[in-house]
């Protein structure tokens, strides 16, 4: 089964560490917080879509492939969370 990684390790290990910045630095670059940067990159906070805006223009990829990412994660981690059990809106004919 497919087990997506949180896009925060994806930019942690392929964009921070491989470029050598410290969190203080890509937070700074990025404008936003380092202690917001170090959540994502920790992986307890999501990629917002102004954060993916804000990735594709310092030139790291594209907004739309970081919040895909990110919606396949929280998708994955929905699904094998205990869920209650729904009732169909519309019948089926």
């Amino acid at each position: 089964m497919f087990n997506p990684c949180h896009p925060g390790e994806i930019l942690r290990e392929e964009v921070i560490n491989a470029l050598g910045l410290s969190v203080t630095e890509a937070a700074r670059r990025l404008k936003i917080t380092r202690a917001n940067l170090s959540r994502i990159l920790n992986e307890h906070a999501s990629i917002s879509p102004d954060l993916a805006v804000r990735l594709e223009r310092a030139g790291v990829g594209r907004a739309e492939h970081w919040l895909r990412m990110q919606v396949q994660y929280d998708v994955w981690v929905a699904q094998h969370r205990d869920q209650p059990e729904v009732e169909p809106l519309a019948e089926v004919s």
